[in-house]
């Protein structure tokens, strides 16, 4: 456990975890590789005691963004088959075959330069762009090119798409028909994981028969959008340092937030350094379970709250406090629930219960 000293801490819930991903593989079993994504620190749960947990509970391969978050896998773990989803430059390709990571083909040119390297022990997944238009090979002939090169030189252990707006149903389905036409000429009984994600498409539709593989990302944290009743996995907390009672004035940078009745102001000491963004100021916090006001700039290490008499100094405060305050931030900051768990930076200390 990281030393706590200024009483500001992420919690992370490792029993819920553990439901909320039994629950997932549970509702996807007819899958034989659950895989989850923890790229970013595992969205902002952070620390290998998160991982460790995902394995205890039937996660079977990992996923990540870059050679980097791997490697950080590999300290820890040595076994765990593990793929990395970004960019993988030629020159650090010896750094996946030395350490076991797969890596991600995602265009003919790509595997074009990688052909020319000693990459016989390889492993190698193609990424089909199906309409996202960000990674991926587009069609058929660039693909059936570059398995065929690759074939003869590395090990295909992968062929993946990500469903990138599975709450739409045919723009969904018209993605699975550009996989199909893009691997029409690949023998997709010879490759051995072909995985389908993120986490809404494993809940919300059916297993086609050639996919085996499903990628879980933000449902592992409870907050996919599905009736299943996911657990909570991440909270913030803080505490109050100081009450400042003020008659009339100004507060914070540039005297933005104007006081003209005596008012009680909690000062707790998290900021934007910590994830806590600007744009924060007029959401909610809670305080003995009671919501309050974020008022006035956010500062770098610091905000104000707004309170009334029943709260003291070292009260608790919950910065986030759970999955539906995560949606309510979510929703005020003109964001997503993702991007609210990754900007919680590494000098706030994750506590793992």
């Amino acid at each position: 456990m990281e030393q706590i000293y200024r009483q500001t801490y992420a919690e992370i819930n490792l029993e819920n975890l553990d439901y909320n991903i039994k629950t997932l593989i549970q509702n996807a079993k007819d899958y034989k590789y659950h895989i989850a994504v923890v790229k970013a620190d595992s969205y902002g749960h952070h620390g290998y005691p998160v991982v460790e947990q995902m394995l205890k509970s039937g996660i079977n391969y990992l996923a990540v963004s870059s050679l980097e978050e791997a490697l950080e896998i590999r300290d820890n773990n040595k076994e765990v088959p593990l793929l990395c989803l970004g960019i993988v430059m030629p020159e650090h390709i010896d750094l996946c075959l030395k350490n076991d990571i797969a890596i991600t083909v995602s265009s003919l040119d790509y595997a074009l330069e990688i052909s020319q390297l000693n990459i016989a022990n390889l492993k190698v997944h193609f990424k089909i762009n199906t309409g996202m238009n960000r990674l991926g090979i587009s069609s058929p002939e660039d693909l059936l090119k570059a398995y065929t090169t690759l074939k003869a030189k590395a090990i295909i252990e992968g062929l993946y798409t990500h469903m990138y707006i599975a709450h739409d149903k045919d723009k969904t389905n018209k993605q699975v028909k550009e996989f199909e036409r893009i691997t029409q000429d690949i023998n997709l009984k010879e490759v051995p994981i072909i995985h389908f994600g993120g986490s809404d498409y494993s809940l919300n539709y059916p297993k086609l028969p050639y996919v085996n593989g499903v990628r879980y990302g933000i449902a592992m944290y409870g907050l996919a959008d599905s009736p299943i009743p996911f657990k909570s996995t991440f909270s913030v907390y803080s505490h109050v340092y100081q009450i400042n009672n003020i008659d009339k004035g100004t507060l914070g940078y540039e005297g933005e937030y104007e006081i003209n009745e005596p008012t009680k102001i909690a000062v707790v000491p998290i900021g934007y350094a910590d994830g806590i963004l600007r744009n924060n100021s007029g959401r909610y916090v809670y305080i003995n379970d009671k919501k309050y006001p974020i008022v006035g700039k956010i500062c770098m290490d610091m905000l104000f709250v707004k309170v009334d008499n029943s709260v003291k100094v070292n009260d608790k405060v919950a910065i986030i406090k759970d999955n539906d305050h995560i949606r309510e931030i979510a929703k005020y900051t003109h964001t997503n629930n993702h991007e609210i768990l990754c900007l919680i930076s590494k000098r706030v200390p994750r506590v793992y219960i």
